[in-house]
């Protein structure tokens, strides 16, 4: 270093002499890689005069520079010796910086000695905030990295309840000749805070009707994680347009802290409406009217029109919060569906009363569903009914229904890291109702990851299952069948044209299914990727399980009304199918 400092001396006269102004340099750093070199190019002023004019006495001077300005950037990432060696010429009208670094041996953590009360070290989030401090012992220091995990403790245990808490030691005492470092960390916890009363502001709704968001009681311990999951739960409820909870730390006394929420009402009414496409469903329209709450005790009324090539629906739901925990409801309403697939036709009136409640971080619903119509099986286009191999029906059934559902995703639009899960059972047991008796379950799930650089990719796994136990297949609506193939099932067949075929080899649908798909997407801006799948899978009946495959490409483009995914998949090893089937799905990712 003595000798590069000596070069750089001389250089100083010879260079403001001999050349006058000229504009640019450019600053080439070597001996080191991200994100060392990134904080050495972001540190060293020559990077600032890359477009900007500079004396020849300016690049000697911020040259002079350079070798400490490394050696600073370095130090917060533990490399306390570094050396620099560097050359400084005129490339025609430019200047031309090289720096030629040697980090040297970094300064690692020898010891972690930190304190902490008793009383906040058991707590779970603290335990593991602590622990991730006491990982950085045998790494090497980085300034970063220990403010990172320092600040997090600190954090976890203000969310925890300990609003007083103080860093009364952050220390780290670094031996450069031993290249290593002690981190000294002491906290005095304090006392841990406590729920006192909840209090609405600006509500529209009966006094105490808001208390079964409350996921808490008077008297529990403090926790932002709560009071995170109350303003999630009164922003689902589609009640308000403005939801802010607030615990008021500073009116705090003998460790009991209040919780001000503040509301202002949504529209009471709304209106939905507009065209849509799906390869599905064909071109439709959808129209729907939704009573965010029609009384003072939260009563909610939904409404929609779907009329679309392929499908029909009017629908009707009533909703009725009940008091106390969990968030339950019952909710009473009637559906008509007139589908029209590539294997089938039904037209169906159907009734339902449930109740729905969280439980244990699930969505747990009971019910009792009502399903009359008529219907026909093994349809190939627009055949008339009387076909052979056609198979008409008219059934009833009555039976019970039990499902719990759950998802979580870390941005419901695109999401990063995310999955959702949905099981469900029915059953005519013990049904004098019913035309056919029944028991059946079911079973649906995805799971997203993005990967990569700036996380432009995405792996997707699509899952569903079915099985169904009956003594009447034949009396079975085509609701209560399994068929594979689809914009959500095996891509590259038609919707529901996959599954058992009859005599006249024609898909009638089957007891079981069983599908699963693999997905890759890659952005190449933050609105527009492509994808790559294969998807495989098939309804049957029995043990006859042979799955269908289907694979292909698809466009996605995170379009301001939500995410619109365009697929074209072709079956593969299949005699019987061929070409490419387009597929067209408009909606979120979970």
């Amino acid at each position: 270093m003595r000798r590069s400092s000596r070069r750089l001396s001389l250089l100083l006269p010879l260079l403001a002499l001999a050349w006058p102004a000229h504009a640019g340099v450019t600053l080439r750093v070597d001996g080191i890689e991200d994100p060392l070199k990134a904080a050495v190019l972001d540190r060293v002023e020559l990077s600032q005069y890359a477009k900007r004019d500079v004396t020849a006495a300016q690049a000697a001077r911020l040259y002079q520079r350079a070798p400490e300005q490394v050696r600073a950037a370095l130090q917060p990432y533990g490399y306390y010796e570094a050396s620099v060696v560097g050359d400084l010429k005129q490339v025609g009208k430019d200047w031309q910086v090289s720096l030629h670094v040697k980090p040297g041996e970094p300064v690692k953590v020898a010891s972690v000695e930190l304190q902490l009360d008793e009383s906040a070290a058991g707590i779970a989030p603290i335990r593991r905030a602590r622990r991730a401090i006491e990982r950085l012992k045998g790494k090497t220091l980085n300034d970063a990295a220990y403010e990172e995990a320092r600040d997090a403790l600190s954090a976890q245990l203000t969310a925890n309840g300990f609003l007083d808490a103080r860093l009364t030691i952050h220390r780290v005492e670094v031996n450069r000749r031993e290249h290593s470092a002690v981190i000294k960390l002491a906290w005095q916890a304090g006392p841990r805070y406590r729920y006192g009363k909840v209090i609405f502001e600006g509500s529209q709704f009966n006094d105490g009707f808001l208390d079964r968001y409350v996921p808490f009681q008077s008297g529990d311990y403090f926790s932002q994680d709560q009071l995170l999951a109350l303003q999630q739960a009164l922003n689902g409820a589609d009640y308000f347009a403005v939801v802010n909870v607030l615990p008021d730390v500073d009116e705090a006394e003998h460790g009991v802290v209040d919780v001000t929420v503040q509301l202002a009402p949504a529209r009471q009414t709304i209106y939905t409406g507009g065209p849509f496409i799906g390869t599905d469903t064909g071109f439709g329209m959808r129209v729907g009217t939704e009573r965010r709450w029609v009384n003072r005790r939260g009563h909610k009324w939904k409404n929609e029109l779907v009329v679309a090539q392929k499908l029909k629906t009017l629908s009707t739901l009533y909703t009725i919060p009940l008091p106390g925990p969990n968030q339950r409801s019952y909710n009473f309403g009637a559906n008509f569906r007139d589908a029209d697939t590539a294997t089938s036709q039904s037209r169906t009136l159907e009734l339902v009363g449930n109740e729905t409640r969280q439980w244990h971080g699930w969505t747990r619903t009971l019910g009792v569903h009502a399903l009359s119509g008529t219907f026909t099986v093994g349809k190939r286009g627009n055949e008339p009914d009387d076909t052979p191999g056609i198979e008409r029906g008219r059934s009833t059934e009555v039976f019970a229904e039990a499902s719990l559902s759950r998802k979580q995703a870390d941005n419901p639009s695109f999401v990063h890291r995310g999955w959702s899960l949905t099981l469900a059972a029915r059953s005519t047991a013990g049904n004098l109702l019913s035309d056919a008796g029944f028991n059946q379950i079911s079973a649906d799930a995805k799971w997203i990851r993005a990967f990569g650089a700036k996380q432009r990719n995405r792996l997707i796994l699509r899952g569903s299952a079915g099985l169904t136990r009956t003594d009447d297949f034949a009396a079975l609506p085509p609701q209560l069948r399994f068929f594979a193939g689809g914009d959500r099932s095996v891509r590259g067949y038609g919707y529901q044209s996959i599954g058992p075929r009859n005599s006249y080899d024609r898909v009638i649908g089957g007891r079981n299914l069983l599908v699963a798909s693999t997905e890759v997407e890659h952005y190449f801006t933050r609105n527009w990727g492509m994808a790559a799948f294969v998807d495989a899978g098939n309804a049957y009946s029995g043990t006859d399980f042979r799955p269908k495959i289907g694979a292909g490409l698809g466009v996605r483009w995170r379009s301001p009304v939500g995410m619109i995914r365009v697929d074209f998949g072709t079956p593969i090893r299949d005699s019987r199918r061929s070409g490419i089937e387009l597929h067209l799905v408009i909606g979120p990712d979970l």
